[in-house]
């Protein structure tokens, strides 16, 4: 297992907890809890983003899209069908519960969320507060507003 000591980095750096938790979180996962369902992050404009999920076999009402603070979850959970008698032969359509998180960053919010094709699509938009955006400080001089004592000789 591969350890990286991160703690040099800590301390030069102030309120970066959360970039902490997810260093530590990332050296922890298991690729396969990855697997399904298939998604893709794309970058639509300068602050707007999209998730693409492959979700075919489920519909809108068992999808479950949920925006917590700094996090957002996608769950599916297939309806059981009472009176299908249906005898497979070969199953390849996953019908399996899953649940996908997805730590967003501040400010990020969801926009839009649509299901077309088997493809589930979640718009996100960074919206950034005015009081949190850069802006210009104009400098003064100081000279210009000091008072200048000549002294004459007498």
């Amino acid at each position: 297992m591969r350890s990286l000591d991160l703690s040099p980095l800590f301390r030069a750096t102030v309120g970066f907890d959360r970039l902490a938790s997810a260093l530590d979180t990332a050296s922890r996962l298991d690729e396969s809890a990855y697997s399904y369902p298939p998604y893709n992050i794309e970058r639509t404009g300068e602050d707007s983003y999209r998730i693409v999920m492959a979700v075919a076999g489920f519909a809108e009402d068992e999808l479950d899209i949920t925006a917590k603070e700094n996090s957002l979850t996608i769950t599916g959970k297939k309806t059981p069908v009472e009176d299908d008698q249906t005898n497979y032969l070969h199953r390849g359509i996953a019908a399996r519960a899953f649940e996908r998180r997805f730590d967003l960053a501040d400010y990020i919010k969801v926009a839009d969320a649509k299901l077309e094709n088997g493809l589930l699509s979640v718009d996100l938009v960074r919206e950034v507060p005015e009081a949190k955006k850069p802006r210009s400080i104009k400098i003064t001089s100081a000279i210009g507003s000091a008072k200048v004592l000549e002294n004459e000789a007498a």
